[in-house]
Order: C-alpha cells, then structure tokens, then sequence
C-alpha cells in the first residue's frame, strides 16, 4: 500500500480533467492526474470518429482563459481538437503531473476520510481524496428490440471512418449528433441510408446568416426569447420536419439536447437519406418497422447514447437516475468527503467557457473542505441546495451559478461550524464498505 495522502487523485485527461488540473495546480492543491490512456484529450482522443468535426464552435468550446488560434474555422476537426488539448497541457505545464496507462479499477471511501485506490496493475494507493473526470460518453447503450438480426451490428462509439459504411445498407437508430454525422456520411459512401427515429428531435443547422448557431445565444438573451428566435428562423428556413419524414418535436426547444447538423435534411431532400419510425423487431437481415415497412441492412449502428457509470466505485455509491447523477452542485455527496464527481451534465454547447471558471470554484470547495469536519455535501444539502432534475445545462445560467458559488462559499464555512453541535456524531460517520467489490483489472472506464 502506497501512500499518498497528501494528494488528491484525479481520474481522466480529458478536456474537464484538464481544466480541473489546471485549476488544483494555481490554488497550490498536490495532486497526481491518472489516465488510462496512453495520451491526453479523453474523447476526443479515443472515442470519435476521424472525420468528426465539433457541433458547437470555436469561440463557445475554447477555454475561457485559453483561445484557440485565429487561423481554426469555426468548427474544428478532430484533429484540431486534439492539438489544442495538448497545446493547452503544455501551456499550463500539466502533462508532468500526468501518469499514463494508470487505471483505476476500485476506489473506496476510508473512514478517516481518505480513498484507497486500486490500479489494474494491483498497486494499491491511498489519497486525500478523488476527483472523477471519466467522462460519460464510453459507457455504450444499445436499444433492444424482439428477434436477431444477422447482418452486422455497432454502437456509434465504434463508429470510425467511412470505409466501414462503404457499399452497404445502412440503418442508423437514433437522432442526436452522431447519428445524423454518420447517416450523412452513409448517404455519400453507402447504398442505402436509412434513419430510424423513435421521437420529434430539433434539428438545428450549425450557421444561421453565417454566424454558428451557438454563438447566437447571447448571455443577456432569455431562453423563451431564444426558443421564440430560434423557432422563427427553422420555420422559415427549414420548414416543418413532417415535410422530410420526421415526426414533429414533442418538446421545447433545449428541454432535450438538440442535434446540430446541417447535412441530414439537405440529404433527405437528395433522397440519399430517407426517415423511418421506430423498429418493430428483427427478423434476419429485415428490419421491421412500427409502421408497417420494412428493409433489409448489411449494417446497423445504434447511435443511441451512453450509461453514466463510475465502475472503479461501489456499485450505487453514486446514485443515477436515468442520465442524471444526484450530486449537490452537481459535483459531491452528502455522505462522503473529498469526492468530488466532475462532467456528468451536458451543456447545451461547448465546454471551454464553463470549464475554466467551474474548476475554479471546484479547488475553492476542496480548500474550504479542508476547513471543515462534515462533508461538504452535507453543508450544501442542509443549506437548502437540491439535487438536479436534468443533466442539460444553460451554459449562462451555470456561470450565474458558478458566481453565485464563489460569493456562498463563506456562508457554507459558517453552515458547516452550527452543523457541527446540531448533528449527532454517527451522522458524520461515512458509511464504509467491509467488504471490498472484486475488481477486474479488464473492467472499461473510458
């Protein structure tokens, strides 16, 4: 058993758990960053596919406290991304805090407070406390319909180039941004191309008068004011979605993510992308549909979304609710103290603006933690604060929220000292786990 408990350990070298080093390193918090992976970006290193561009832009994914260079379009390829996921490490001297090939594959809460980590390798650790940078788009979910189906079958995950769609029928289920990316890429190099919805989606395009869609959304701008404008402008540029196939939104706009694409209508119109419903059941290569149709594929790709799932953790320990974590500020447990669960929400665009200032406030709550004896979950909790009701987030209202931590974090410190005579002592007591889960050192965690 190593010991290292004058450090926290942070899981993931993704573009959050960069942010968040960053952020540990100027407030002066020791640390070891552990990656599975043999180099940095998470994701966008190992999860998307090669001709992946990003759906929000430049200007709402860069770093606040870090622009891309002038010389990027708007939506810069994979590629890009990663390039400045490295710059961005070196920049801030990041990569020698990194240890790569270091996966996590048990994590338990000691009673003292502490965590003890084991790695795939058997090493043991123990740490101050542990930061969870994971991501949440590795964990596959596959739909599951009656009968088999005996052509070939993937997750968009394993989605990753062209050449895998080349010739062959293609059915993609689902309608968020990888599917239609990968239904638009069949309609080039595939025979068929068919996509299978289950629901109305909002299809928005990724320019509006030449100005990405993001970007249009302005901090001073109410969302009813946005869904108001945007609603307008897809009335009178795309028209209705029934007119391509697809089933009318049953919701507001951003009451679900909506999917940003500026091909799949445009291919629709081409007939080299045509609508289906929902699937009935399978049946050989013929895929039946709710309607009444049905085709034959060579190929189906479930672009059908991702688990939340922390598999280094106690099963439960993280409690999860669909797509959402119940986590007080989105980050901590009233149970547990130094753990601190990071990236589980969605933006409605990209990261960078959010990250920056988040993991500030993240390292601010760790040096309060310090000061106080209860977790500091609990604080939050018996202060009022509720657990989240959806994993999409105002990017505006999360850096309101962001500030609006900062000016709290005093009134916490405070909280947390009247807590202390009004709380019994077992009330404080961590629940602790006597018996420790088997680990599996081939368990996936990206």
């Amino acid at each position: 058993m190593t010991d290292r408990s004058t450090q926290m350990a942070l899981i993931g070298a993704g573009p959050v758990g960069l942010g968040m080093a960053k952020a540990l390193l100027e407030h002066k918090i020791p640390y070891e960053e552990l990656e599975a992976d043999d180099d940095l970006g998470g994701n966008w290193y190992h999860g998307v596919y090669e001709t992946v561009h990003i759906i929000s832009s430049r200007k709402t994914t860069e770093y606040a406290d870090y622009p891309m260079p002038e010389h990027y379009p708007d939506f810069p390829s994979r590629q890009q991304m990663l390039d400045y996921l490295r710059d961005y490490a070196e920049k801030f001297g990041l990569p020698k805090h990194i240890q790569f090939h270091t996966k996590v594959v048990m994590a338990l809460p000691l009673a003292d407070g502490k965590w003890e980590l084991e790695l795939a390798t058997g090493e043991k650790r123990i740490y101050k406390g542990l930061i969870v940078c994971n991501g949440h788009h590795w964990d596959k979910r596959f739909p599951n319909y009656p009968g088999k189906f005996e052509g070939q079958r993937i997750h968009s995950k394993d989605y990753r180039s062209p050449a895998q769609l080349a010739g062959k029928r293609v059915l993609v289920i689902g309608g968020g941004n990888s599917a239609c990316d990968i239904a638009a890429e069949a309609a080039r190099v595939g025979k068929t191309s068919r996509l299978s919805v289950r629901r109305g989606y909002w299809f928005l395009p990724k320019t509006f008068f030449g100005i990405p869609s993001a970007e249009m959304m302005k901090p001073w701008f109410p969302v009813w004011a946005q869904r108001l404008m945007i609603g307008l402008l897809l009335r009178i540029t795309v028209g209705k979605y029934s007119q391509y196939g697809f089933p009318e939104p049953d919701h507001k706009i951003f009451e679900a993510h909506p999917t940003i694409n500026s091909e799949l209508l445009y291919y629709v119109k081409h007939g080299r992308i045509q609508a289906r419903p929902d699937i009935a059941r399978f049946e050989g290569k013929t895929v039946y549909f709710v309607d009444g149709q049905s085709e034959e594929f060579d190929l189906i790709v479930c672009a059908t979304g991702y688990h939340v799932s922390f598999p280094f953790l106690p099963p439960g320990l993280v409690p999860v609710k669909g797509s959402i974590a119940k986590l007080y500020g989105g980050c901590v447990l009233a149970e547990y103290k130094n753990l601190y669960i990071i990236g589980t929400s969605q933006l409605r665009y990209g990261f960078g603006p959010v990250v920056t200032p988040g993991m500030d406030l993240m390292a601010r709550m760790m040096l309060a933690q310090d000061q106080m004896e209860l977790p500091i979950g609990l604080v939050m909790k018996e202060s009022g604060v509720r657990l989240p009701t959806t994993h999409l987030i105002d990017p505006h209202a999360a850096l309101r929220s962001i500030q609006r931590g900062k000016r709290l974090l005093p009134l916490l410190l405070w909280k947390e000292k009247k807590l202390r005579k009004k709380l019994a002592a077992p009330a404080t007591t961590p629940p602790v786990y006597p018996a420790k889960p088997a680990t599996n050192p081939r368990v996936e965690v990206f």
